[in-house]
């Protein structure tokens, strides 16, 4: 089983983006995810972060999603994404967290 990044949305979830959640974000996106290299706007976070959370719950719409990302903010949405697309990647996120 692919690793998850915990994030804190309406309740704590686990962004987990194997094989099946990365190809449901290019479904949605139209394109594959190596034709956006580092460049990600809010469209393809949201795409990322539904598919991440569909593990845990498969009633995730992306309109819900996007309201979760209103909550609890941009630049923390996009910097927990950011973990896991590169943990998804093979790679280890940075721990910033001083615990």
């Amino acid at each position: 089983m692919k690793p998850s990044i915990l994030i804190e949305l309406d309740r704590p979830r686990n962004i987990r983006l194997n094989t099946n959640a990365l190809v449901k974000a290019e479904e949605v996106l139209g394109r594959p995810l190596s034709e956006f290299g580092t460049s990600f706007g809010l469209k393809e976070i949201r795409a990322m972060l539904w598919a991440g959370l569909l593990h845990e719950d498969q009633s995730l719409t992306l309109d819900a999603v996007g309201e979760l990302m209103d909550e609890a903010g941009y630049e923390y949405v996009t910097e927990k994404v950011g973990e896991a697309i590169t943990m998804a990647m093979g790679m280890k996120p940075e721990n910033n967290d001083p615990n």
